[in-house]
């Protein structure tokens, strides 16, 4: 099978079962794996939170998220309480909620899949 030349063929880009072979090690933090793709609607990347560490209590972004957990354990703290995570969860994070995230002993990785937001633009500052 061949590709064409625009790159609009669908093809494998990762393995998540080898992303996921192990949760984040003490030293590793933030995107471990993200989508390149120059023409691409979505933004996907594959996020290393370390053991015991957390990621603030912040509001999400203006566009819906996807989490796809596939390594190691945490707990998502939200407005209507806790939500366990772990391997193969599947978690919609509805745009603007409220969330922190508190990796297990053994860290944590997930796939984070949404729109893509548009890049920074250098522009005149509104008065």
């Amino acid at each position: 099978m061949t590709t064409d030349a625009t790159g609009r063929s669908p093809r494998v880009l990762a393995d998540t079962s080898a992303l996921g072979e192990r949760a984040a090690a003490p030293d590793e933090r933030g995107a471990v794996w993200r989508l390149a793709e120059p023409t691409r609607h979505l933004d996907a990347n594959v996020i290393a939170v370390p053991p015991g560490a957390s990621i603030d209590p912040h509001v999400g972004p203006e566009e819906d998220v996807l989490w796809h957990v596939v390594a190691g354990s945490g707990t998502l703290a939200t407005d209507a309480g806790a939500i366990a995570l772990s391997p193969g969860a599947i978690v919609w994070l509805p745009r603007r909620s409220s969330r922190a995230v508190v990796a297990g002993d053994e860290g944590l990785r997930y796939l984070s899949v949404h729109r893509r937001k548009s890049g920074l633009q250098i522009g005149r500052r509104p008065d």
